[in-house]
């Protein structure tokens, strides 16, 4: 017989001190905990409220989630009536998910994108993504933090600091950066703050906070997410994306954000080894061989791949035009200035356009920018419009040139994903000169809206460091087998510890 809080058929009420960790527990079995009606949706959501406040806002205090939802309890008990009456909702009856501060909810949470100039904007309809959410059963429990304005707002800018919700720590190693933007997101997930988050990336915003946190994250297909209802950064590149303890648990919730709530195969991991999948090693994207604990890692990973039965081609030079690099940040640069205009153009904001945000930057600089400035925002709204013939040009030698250079290092090499560490080690937080990526893989999917996920590969220092499945479009089921695969052979990861510094 089960314990609850709430009365549910085959269960005992009891004190909440005895109900045992569910958050102990990835996606896929704390829903299956909730669909035989072991636990309730309540109990969960119980449970995730006081971790938030033992561990979040207390505690090591992470500072991940921006926002509670006031009506989470409320959620949970009603899920728990209608499961007494028909069963479990959907697929994640009842199962927590956290949301990145940049997606909209039509509920009495805000959508900030971590900034003051939205504190209070409320969007006043669910983005698609959290509809299908709902409609799956999970209970919305809380908003993370984030790197204000998906980090692009000014130069030497601290990943995980907005000016809203101040600076979210590494659960491993509390000075340590958890990358950006989407950092909340992950050390919500990496620390049991909720099963689920929702992240959202432009050009590492997903990997590298799964990487530096120690979770999986996915960033699918461009497009293959519906993007409405997302603070915008830039159309070509932006898109939502799971994040979770493990690549089934991610998957199942990639599943449902793709609209696929019935599909079970892309997050049932059925493969009993990787004979005749053929993986790339790249040995040319930004920092490679830079840093020795991270190639040693490399290694281990090589030879877990080939006891697995995977062929190995390494290297793999994708070979990225050397322009490519300044044309992507052009693109952004348009792009951000459009989308952007038209977001805040339809959502009822105080601030209609980013010559808006500019000036409520500079007007209450003191609290917005203490620590960087706004040049990013300065130099968007120096640009011309998407008609612009600079604006195609920059299209085709970043997105269509990474696109080419990835299709042909397939073709070449015969392969069916390629493979690179995702992350640096975490470095210091800094709020004097801003971040310090060691190496990052992340453009390759990113620029060319390719799939990619990232799997927590060890530990260098007690911090994490990710590798990167990359794989052609469309090919997720496929990344979700050789991820499952190789998290099965390199065994349980370890949890946060919440070290204060290395040197303590």
């Amino acid at each position: 017989m089960s314990v609850c809080l709430v009365a549910l058929p085959g269960c005992t009420r009891t004190d909440p001190a005895l109900i045992p960790d569910l958050l102990a527990l990835d996606a896929p079995a704390l829903a299956g905990e909730l669909a035989a009606g072991r636990v309730s949706a309540a109990e969960v959501t119980q449970q995730v409220l006081a971790r938030i406040a033992s561990v979040d806002a207390s505690g090591p205090a992470l500072n991940a989630i921006i926002e509670i939802n006031p009506d989470a309890m409320d959620i949970a008990r009603e899920l728990d009536v209608r499961f007494r009456a028909s069963g479990p909702v959907g697929l994640l009856h009842g199962v927590p998910v956290v949301l990145k501060a940049n997606i909209d909810t039509g509920d009495r949470m805000a959508t900030t994108a971590g900034s003051l100039a939205l504190a209070g904007h409320r969007a006043p309809n669910d983005a698609e993504l959290v509809r299908r959410l709902r409609d799956a059963g999970a209970v919305i429990v809380a908003k993370t933090n984030l790197s204000e304005w998906a980090n692009f707002r000014g130069n030497a800018s601290s990943s995980g600091w907005s000016s809203l919700g101040g600076q979210t720590r590494n659960p491993y190693v509390l000075n340590r950066n958890p990358c950006g933007s989407s950092s909340g997101s992950a050390a919500a997930v990496a620390a049991r703050l909720a099963t689920l988050a929702v992240g959202t990336e432009t050009d590492g915003s997903i990997v590298c906070p799964s990487g530096a946190n120690g979770v999986v994250g996915i960033k699918p297909t461009h497009g293959s997410i519906p993007g409405d209802g997302i603070i915008p950064l830039a159309h070509t590149q932006d898109t939502a994306g799971p994040m979770a303890t493990t690549v089934e648990g991610a998957a199942l919730m990639l599943a449902i954000l793709q609209g696929r709530p019935a599909d079970t195969a892309l997050y049932e991991l059925n493969r009993s080894d990787l004979a005749g999948v053929r993986l790339g090693v790249v040995r040319d994207h930004y920092g490679a061989g830079s840093i020795n604990a991270v190639d040693g890692l490399l290694m281990q990973w090589l030879d877990w791949f080939s006891r697995e039965q995977a062929s190995l081609v390494d290297p793999v030079n994708v070979a990225v035009p050397e322009s490519a690099d300044s044309a992507e940040y052009q693109v952004l640069l348009y792009e951000f200035k459009a989308d952007m205009n038209a977001y805040l153009a339809t959502a009822g904001s105080a601030h209609a356009s980013l010559d808006d945000l500019i000036v409520f930057n500079i007007a209450h600089a003191d609290t917005v920018m203490p620590y960087f400035g706004q040049e990013i925002f300065l130099a968007a709204q120096a640009m011309g419009g998407l008609d612009s013939s600079a604006y195609r040009d920059a299209l085709e030698s970043s997105g269509e040139a990474v696109r080419q250079a990835l299709d042909k290092a397939f073709s070449d090499n015969d392969l069916d994903a390629l493979i690179a560490p995702v992350n640096s080690p975490a470095w210091v937080t800094d709020w004097v000169t801003g971040d310090h990526f060691g190496l990052s893989s992340s453009s390759l999917a990113a620029v060319s809206g390719y799939p990619s996920i990232a799997v927590p590969g060890g530990l260098v220092h007690g911090l994490p460091v990710g590798i990167a499945i990359i794989g052609r479009p469309g090919s997720e089921e496929l990344l979700v087998e050789i991820a499952g695969r190789f998290e099965q052979a390199r065994g349980p990861f370890p949890a946060p510890a919440f070290i204060p510094a290395l040197e303590d």
